[in-house]
């Protein structure tokens, strides 16, 4: 169909906005004239920046096209006024007469608002061209305002015989099981995400960073959860500047880029809420066992990423244990990495 040919091309604008847009969705439009030439495209590029269709509609060199053109959008277009005017009554005003959506926008400011704002006025709206398609590109924004809490990624490397690391006394912690490209693609993985969790053992025990320093792009806010505030305070995420949440049992506390929130329970629902409400669309969990298990014995989670190793350590702290579909499998540098989905 020509409303899927433009729509595939509208969905690879919409990429090249990865790693950038969020809180906001990826996003891409395309605009074919009355002869069926495109005639502008364009793609939201940086959240707090123009979007899709108001970078596709200045792109266009004729204006005076738009009256006689359709435009093809992955995400239904805004109708509210955030960071930006909303793009629902711009291409009103532009007298663009077709638009063509590729799914609906979960968004409460938005949710069907865009589209019923553009039929009111007259113009012709089709909804759910490619609309898997362009679901699955936003899956992580689409499932934070679906279920009120981020998209939940688990990640953890083990040993062939499944130790995530070993006993505090073996004297080599962290673990070291991750090759340099495998690294890189791992820090690939943070520079998606909004956020990034580890518990308190994993972070006095290994002292991550929890940076994308292997990877362009912006590193993810860091948390800690750590119950009975058991971390050290020369621990580098507490030290390095760089925005820091610790849900704790303890106390309510902002010192620096580090806030400190009290919270009476160690129900994960709480604190991925909390994310959620300060505008975290998906987090990566990085460990250790503890924090993860509980997230898989709650059900929370939308992708899992494990890394085996050949190595074998014969003792130490065993991996968690999970029952998910594999959705592929990645042999690099002998090392196995594994997504996994929810079964």
């Amino acid at each position: 169909m020509i409303d899927e040919k433009y729509m595939r091309r509208a969905l690879q604008l919409a990429r090249l906005g990865a790693g950038h847009t969020s809180p906001n969705p990826m996003v891409g439009a395309v605009i074919v004239g009355p002869d069926g030439r495109i005639i502008g495209q364009g793609w939201h590029r940086k959240c707090g920046e123009a979007h899709a269709e108001v970078n596709a509609v200045a792109s266009v060199a004729d204006p005076a096209l738009l009256r006689d053109s359709t435009i093809y959008v992955t995400l239904e277009p805004c109708s509210h006024y955030g960071k930006t005017p909303p793009c629902a009554n711009m291409l009103i005003e532009r007298g663009i007469p077709r638009v063509v959506v590729g799914c609906l926008d979960p968004f409460v400011k938005v949710a069907g608002r865009g589209v019923k704002l553009l039929q009111e006025a007259g113009v012709e709206v089709a909804v759910g061209v490619l609309e898997q398609e362009c679901r699955a590109l936003n899956e992580r924004f689409m499932t934070a305002h679906t279920n009120g809490r981020p998209w939940v990624q688990l990640k953890w490397a083990q040993t062939a015989d499944g130790f995530i690391a070993l006993p505090p006394e073996a004297g080599e912690n962290p673990l070291h099981m991750s090759t340099p490209v495998t690294m890189r693609l791992m820090h690939r993985q943070r520079a998606l995400c909004d956020a990034i969790v580890v518990g308190a053992s994993t972070a006095r025990i290994d002292n991550p960073s929890l940076t994308t320093r292997y990877w362009p792009g912006r590193s993810p806010l860091r948390v800690i959860l750590s119950r009975h505030l058991s971390i050290p305070d020369d621990l580098n995420l507490l030290n390095d500047g760089l925005p820091t949440i610790v849900y704790n049992g303890v106390k309510s506390e902002t010192v620096g880029p580090v806030e400190y929130v009290k919270m009476d329970t160690v129900d994960p629902r709480c604190w991925l809420e909390d994310l959620y409400h300060r505008g975290v669309t998906s987090v990566m969990v990085e460990g250790g066992t503890q924090v993860l298990q509980g997230l898989i014995d709650a059900a929370i989670w939308d992708e899992a990423r494990i890394e085996i190793s050949p190595r074998r350590v014969g003792q130490g702290v065993t991996a968690p244990v999970i029952d998910g579909r594999p959705v592929a499998r990645y042999l690099i540098d002998g090392n196995t990495i594994t997504p996994l989905n929810p079964a």
